[in-house]
């Protein structure tokens, strides 16, 4: 493992805010996280940062990365492993080139694949989770196991992981035959047209409520284009928020509050969070 002290970990946010952490540590094989977990406090798992605003200031907090776990292995037909640490869209790419199918319309999420089988991520219909056969975790008694699909509760941007805090070391993918090349090209084409990917964002900020959108119900609550110091939600597409350059932790959180007591007075719908707030004091 490489450990790095008084760390700026700001780089690690795709919204390009945090603070300055205790620890940052890279893990480079699965066999040091016991270790790292019995000997270190306040952990926080980081991946691509896509979906996680970070405190500012001093945090006493330790990271911990699984970057350098990244590899792909055809186990046999259809059958693929992919360590946590890599980026879905190098899964896209196996994909495409071994003419494997099942998670096109996730193409174009940032995010790693731990921290899109962390949350159960998903977009336009399609949840990771529809290829997963098996995870390998690292679980709260400090244990190395793989568990089945079967054996893992889940839902809707949800999974037993979360709860139980579990480390995703690698996933088990079961896929069909037949890449959707022109599917992936008009999804990314559709994000590129609709989101704002050309400011520091974190993705979609709320989920979505029961029977309904929460980007309709914050633009129908008249919030886009409202801005909180360097922080607005964008005019593209409501439930983004974006940094203008300048926004700080404070600005963002500023924003969260203002939307969802906004939505809970005109809809009496109390939004959730997707993205994950990282504060200092945990």
């Amino acid at each position: 493992m490489r450990v790095y002290e008084n760390y700026s970990v700001k780089k690690h946010s795709n919204m390009k805010i945090g603070g300055t952490a205790k620890k940052f540590i890279v893990v480079e094989n699965k066999e040091e996280l016991k270790d790292i977990f019995e000997n270190e406090k306040n952990i926080f798992l980081i991946g691509n940062g896509t979906n996680t605003l970070i405190d500012e200031g001093e945090l006493d907090i330790t990271f911990v990365s699984l970057k350098e776990l990244n590899k792909i292995e055809e186990l046999q037909e259809g059958l693929v492993r992919v360590e946590a640490g890599l980026d879905f869209s190098k899964l896209t790419a196996f994909m495409n080139k071994n003419n494997y199918s099942g998670l096109e319309n996730l193409a174009g999420i940032p995010g790693s694949v731990g921290g899109l089988v962390y949350m159960n991520g998903g977009a336009y219909g399609s949840e990771i989770f529809d290829c997963i056969k098996e995870i390998e975790i690292f679980d709260e008694n400090h244990q190395i196991k793989t568990l089945k699909k079967e054996e893992i509760t889940f839902s809707y941007r949800s999974t037993e992981i979360q709860e139980k805090k579990w480390v995703i070391i690698s996933a088990t993918f079961e896929f069909k035959r037949g890449f959707d090349l022109k599917k992936v090209i008009e999804i990314q084409a559709l994000r590129e047209s609709k989101q704002p990917l050309d400011k520091p964002n974190l993705g979609s900020t709320f989920k979505n409520p029961k029977g309904d959108f929460s980007a309709r119900l914050i633009s129908e609550a008249g919030l886009k284009g409202t801005k909180i110091g360097g922080a607005e939600i964008s005019p593209k597409h409501p439930n983004f928020i974006v940094n203008h350059g300048e926004a700080t932790f404070k600005d963002i959180e500023g924003i969260l509050a203002l939307v969802k007591s906004k939505i809970k007075e005109l809809y009496d719908v109390e939004l959730e969070e997707e993205i994950i707030i990282l504060r200092n004091n945990g």
